[in-house]
């Protein structure tokens, strides 16, 4: 850490806990509880200036108002007992039933569609249009159960989760090096929503009422075979990563590069119920500018795709990393300009630039609080096959953010994204990278 940061940074044991009042566009306002017991040891501690804290237990519960609700513990012990090993042990219960999909391809680069609308139907440029003609009701298709129906929850459905999860890495010479290895287990469960009542609009005078939701199109999709994993089950994993770090305050960096090549291998030989494997590559970097008190510029790129002719949707969804795994394509970990997982294919590659300025800080009693702003720029792109990433049908979002920081470990965030298809606001804890 900088000698200022160091000066900064508390001894001894403390817990920071707050209300946790959180926004997602997809899965509503949310309010809960979020509690960090921190252990950072004394400044003669020869880890002291090197790890964010030496250990941290935290526990996180959440409900939306979308009635999705989550329960996280976590468990993380950089340099466990003076060693260069690091454990970390995780444990989540979830379910959301507000998750979006819009497709399984790079076809999903093209503007809004209607679930029941074939290829070469209207497109809707922006998510207020494209949400207002999915309400609007419309004469059934085979097999829908009424006579007139909506497609307001045809680009939903509920996952509920229950994951453990256990990692450990080894320090390489100097530290800056790690080898990393975990197994995760996984049960999955999902749902769409046909036949069940939703919000509608009458065609012609837009009056709101009510009609039975049609097939969704992650469940028609699935019928077709496009899709696979609908039905859920295990999914056991084995993690393996290598890691390079040498940013000085994991939570909030003000200097230092991150680099990691990550990978999940998913096989019925080790008790999954589904073969893939998934390779993730990123690289982070902060440098510290000449400017006001503290000025960090930030930045990301990541690239990901996934291996197996039947590897399961959800699958799609995210890039898993030991630094914190990343909703992608779209939302508040890659493109706050879109909605999550606007944009989903077997590969994707995503840039991320922020600059993080510090307006002033504070203390009240013991606790200190840093208050910043952070302009930033959102791009990626998916596709069918990595060999097709590059710079061609690139999607771009950009806004700003107020970052609240909180005994330095813990960052409350506010991210603003614009895009040409949505304006989206977002608040949290922890930063996008």
């Amino acid at each position: 850490m900088s000698d200022a940061d160091l000066a900064k940074k508390r001894e001894g044991t403390f817990v920071t806990g707050l209300p946790d009042f959180s926004s997602d566009p997809v899965t509503g306002f949310g309010f809960g509880a979020r509690t960090n017991v921190y252990w950072n040891g004394q400044r003669t501690n020869p880890f002291f200036a090197y790890t964010p804290y030496l250990l941290k237990l935290k526990a996180n519960a959440a409900y939306y108002t979308s009635n999705a609700r989550e329960l996280v513990l976590g468990l993380d012990a950089p340099y466990y007992n003076g060693t260069r090993w690091r454990f970390k042990l995780d444990f989540k219960a979830q379910q959301n039933p507000a998750n979006l999909y819009f497709g399984l391809t790079e076809a999903t680069l093209g503007e809004l569609r209607l679930p029941s609308t074939p290829e070469g139907g209207p497109t809707y440029a922006t998510y207020e249009a494209f949400d207002r003609a999915r309400k609007t009701l419309r004469p059934s298709q085979p097999g829908e159960a009424s006579a007139l129906v909506t497609d307001a929850l045809s680009n939903r459905f509920r996952e509920t989760e229950f994951m453990l999860n256990l990692k450990a890495d080894y320090a390489l010479g100097a530290g800056r090096w790690r080898v990393m290895g975990g197994y995760e287990i996984q049960h999955l469960s999902y749902k769409t929503f046909e036949g069940e009542p939703a919000e509608a609009l009458m065609p012609i005078s837009g009056e709101a009422t009510e009609a039975p939701n049609g097939t969704s199109l992650l469940r028609r999709d699935f019928e077709q075979d496009r899709v696979f994993g609908l039905e859920g089950g295990w999914i056991s994993i084995l993690q393996t990563a290598l890691l390079y770090d040498t940013r000085d305050f994991e939570p909030d960096p003000t200097r230092g590069y991150y680099f990691e090549v990550a990978n999940e291998f998913s096989n019925r030989i080790i008790g999954s119920q589904f073969n893939f494997n998934k390779l993730f590559v990123q690289g982070k970097a902060y440098q510290r500018l000449p400017l006001g008190p503290r000025t960090v510029l930030a930045g990301r790129l990541g690239a990901g795709t996934i291996f197996g002719n039947r590897a399961p949707f959800f699958e799609f969804q995210d890039q898993w990393s030991p630094d914190g795994s990343i909703n992608a394509l779209g939302g508040r970990q890659s493109l706050r300009g879109y909605r999550a997982n606007r944009f989903l294919a077997r590969s994707v590659a995503f840039a991320n630039l922020e600059l993080r300025a510090r307006l002033f800080e504070t203390t009240l009693g013991k606790q200190r609080f840093t208050f910043a702003v952070a302009p930033f720029v959102d791009a990626g792109t998916v596709r069918d096959r990595w060999q097709d990433l590059g710079l061609r049908d690139i999607r771009a979002s950009y806004g700003a953010g107020l970052r609240l920081a909180w005994n330095q470990s813990t960052i409350i965030s506010f991210d603003y994204g614009l895009s040409r298809e949505d304006k989206l606001l977002y608040f949290g804890l922890g930063q996008a990278f």
